[in-house]
């Protein structure tokens, strides 16, 4: 199975620089993150896609039907695909750092979840994920969660490092199963 994974393109909360895993926020792309989203389906528009999934936020489902004008395809949600939740939702990212900082794998802050916790549904995720028939994917998620992907599929990534894992808005990384 081929995976294309894609972060969602810029969005005005990553302009704030605010947290955001409510999908009832207005948290939406920017001019410059739909701008992104139409270089990457550019990128994409000659890979045969099965179907495209996306998690809850509505900036992945945005950034989806972007790249989907050139598939066509079915656009799902698995909500393991969310991003972390933090427990600061639409507060400021760096308030949730302090808040981890003296223990950024397992802390847990205002009934969020741990980065481990976080990590551990995402590979929950990617279980499901080979029990699916499809030949091409995309997956349209987060940051946080596409550092677990790297992690997976590149390896000797150590949990500690995670964080050191950077994914530009629409960056596409790809990755096949069984090899």
């Amino acid at each position: 199975m081929n995976i294309y994974c894609m972060r969602h393109g810029r969005t005005n909360f990553n302009d704030l620089g605010l947290c955001n895993d409510d999908p009832r926020q207005k948290v939406f792309l920017t001019t410059q993150g739909i701008a992104q989203a139409q270089s990457a389906a550019l990128a994409l528009r000659s890979t045969v896609l099965d179907r495209i999934i996306v998690s809850p936020l509505p900036r992945t489902r945005q950034t989806a039907e972007i790249v989907n004008r050139f598939h066509d395809v079915p656009i799902v949600t698995h909500s393991d695909l969310n991003d972390i939740r933090s427990g600061f939702d639409s507060r400021p990212v760096s308030d949730y750092f302090k808040a981890i900082a003296d223990d950024p794998l397992h802390k847990r802050v205002n009934e969020g979840e741990s980065l481990l916790d976080h990590k551990n549904r995402v590979l929950n995720f990617l279980e499901w994920l080979k029990t699916q028939r499809d030949k091409a994917l995309l997956i349209v998620a987060h940051e946080e969660t596409l550092r677990v992907f790297i992690a997976y599929f590149e390896g000797g990534i150590e949990d500690q490092q995670l964080r050191d894992i950077h994914v530009g808005n629409c960056e596409i990384r790809h990755f096949e199963f069984g090899k």
